[in-house]
């Protein structure tokens, strides 16, 4: 049973147009990021890890309605994720909010757990 995708958008480097070759796909417990040039890079995070989100968006972005989102996170492999450059970055922002609570939940897991075990990455 294939599991239902929440969100997915392009990285959109020009314009607000998604001239690129970076997709994001948000599902109910974690976020891929996947690079496709010549070669392939997924990278997943499992949105229980993630300890903080913040939304960037200048002058520019706001113009085109996009902006950036940046997570930071308990992951060994990525502790800083950075969604660039998305539509609707406040909805994106909010849903992925929504769902790493959900998800800490779901494993009884808090923020203090990443703490006492040193495993908070430095902040951006």
């Amino acid at each position: 049973m294939e599991e239902e995708i929440l969100w997915t958008d392009k990285k959109r480097p020009l314009f607000g147009l998604p001239l690129s070759f970076t997709r994001y796909t948000l599902y109910r417990d974690r976020l891929y990021v996947i690079v496709k040039i010549l070669s392939v890079k997924e990278e997943e995070i499992r949105l229980y890890r993630i300890i903080d989100i913040t939304l960037h968006k200048s002058l520019f972005a706001r113009i085109f309605g996009v902006g950036s989102i940046v997570c930071n996170s308990a992951d060994a492999t990525t502790p800083i994720l950075e969604i660039k450059n998305v539509k609707n970055p406040e909805k994106v922002r909010t849903l992925l909010s929504e769902l790493v609570e959900q998800s800490r939940d779901e494993k009884n897991i808090t923020t203090g757990e990443f703490i006492r075990t040193g495993m908070v990455p430095p902040m951006a």
